[in-house]
């Protein structure tokens, strides 16, 4: 897909990988619909306008139906297709399993994984009338081995990979792609607190000796929606680490 003149709709782009996600589709000469729960900085929206490309803010949250109804309907009032739809939106709430509560457990799966089926589920009707389009999900490599502390994370990020490959296969009946990334260590707020001495053990299980950097994420995303010949893939973006 030539990405000029097209319509990327990117959830929980107000910073991190999100924010760079939307940043390379505006360079790549797309428009763009940022998003997040409560604001977006105004200076972010005027940095990708000052791509040449159009943009604009949808505020509302991914795990409220309603909210979905509405943003999608607006989307839609603001372009007259979208063209790719970034899942980026998602949540953490790390504990051991042994003490995590029920409401711990159904508030990330509520975001990261019913989320993500609301707004594909609510883009994808669209896309097929079309007959076209690209659904890009971040999922993580926490989704494809696990981690400690982390059930909730990865039971949300192991059914994304799910929902990723029947969207791919259901989509293909009318030229629609769906694809994953799944991140390792990014560099990012979480991985700025942490001391030397946790970073450099963290790096010592990554072949490439480094975290990443968002905006390998971001390339990626791009890549994913420009080719089309790939579909229901999980890419690992994590320097080795999967190994």
């Amino acid at each position: 897909m030539d990405l000029q003149g097209k319509t990327a709709f990117i959830t929980g782009s107000s910073r991190g990988i999100g924010k760079q996600i939307a940043l390379a589709f505006a360079q790549a000469k797309a428009n763009v619909i940022l998003n997040a729960r409560k604001e977006v900085p105004a200076q972010l929206e005027e940095e990708i306008k000052s791509y040449g490309v159009q943009c604009v803010t949808i505020l509302g949250d991914i795990s409220r139906a309603d909210d979905v109804k509405r943003m999608v309907k607006e989307a839609y009032g603001s372009f007259p297709q979208i063209d790719v739809l970034v899942n980026n939106a998602g949540i953490t709430n790390d504990k051991l399993l042994i003490g995590m509560k029920e409401e711990d457990f159904r508030s990330v799966i509520d975001v990261n994984l019913v989320g993500t089926y609301s707004m594909t589920r609510a883009i994808l009707k669209k896309m097929n009338k079309k007959r076209t389009g690209v659904i890009i999900n971040l999922a993580s490599v926490v989704g494809l081995h696990g981690n400690v502390g982390q059930a909730n994370y990865a039971a949300s990020k192991a059914g994304v990979i799910g929902l990723t490959k029947t969207v791919a296969k259901e989509g293909a009946l009318r030229n629609i792609r769906c694809n994953a990334i799944a991140p390792g260590m990014i560099e990012s707020d979480m991985t700025d607190v942490l001391s030397d001495k946790v970073k450099n053990q963290l790096m010592a299980g990554i072949p490439l000796k480094r975290f990443g950097d968002s905006n390998e994420v971001a390339k990626t995303a791009v890549f994913l929606a420009q080719n089309d010949y790939i579909t229901g893939q999980v890419i690992s973006v994590d320097g080795g680490m999967t190994i």
